[in-house]
């Protein structure tokens, strides 16, 4: 079975670490990630996904400040639970177990905003560094985020593919 996810969005609160009666270090937090298209109104709505940390990943974000706004990937799967709340209720609750947590700005970045981007959900502009689980930061060009409803394939020459040029 595959249970593998993989989401790019914004913290929409400050990292808060803490721990379990036996000492395990945790948090949670949710990331809004912004739809790849406009609603009716013409703006891109968002969806905000409930993420859990253990451990050492938990400890990394706490130790390197994630903030609120901060631009997060983050590579987990899914876990659902439940529980019975005070009314005698049964509750399920669907979230995201991270396995891994990249901050995609540079420290720089993020530092110069704050901690925060008013609304949290701009997407960066142009390359950043990547630090990931503390290492030595990383000099990496990152992808533009930033929306571009224009076609690709539209405007262009066709391309000319001979029949010796095809694997099948």
């Amino acid at each position: 079975m595959i249970n593998n996810v993989v989401l790019v969005g914004r913290l929409t609160k400050d990292i808060e670490l803490r721990q379990t009666a036996s000492g395990q270090s945790n948090t949670s937090f949710t990331l809004a990630i912004t739809r790849n298209f406009k609603n009716q109104n013409g703006e891109y709505d968002a969806d905000f996904v409930q993420v859990v940390a253990w451990r050492q990943t938990a400890e990394f974000l706490a130790r390197f400040g994630a903030k609120k706004g901060n631009l997060l990937g983050v590579t987990g799967r899914i876990q659902t639970r439940n529980y019975e709340n005070q009314q005698g209720q049964r509750v399920y609750v669907t979230e995201v177990v991270a396995d891994n947590v990249t901050f995609l700005e540079s420290r720089a970045t993020r530092e110069s905003q704050g901690g925060s981007t008013g609304g949290g959900y701009q997407a960066p502009q142009g390359n950043s560094n990547n630090n990931s689980y503390g290492s030595s930061t990383q000099q990496n060009n990152v992808p533009d985020f930033g929306r571009n409803d224009s076609d690709p394939f539209g405007g262009g020459s066709p391309i000319n593919i001979d029949d010796d040029d095809l694997p099948f």
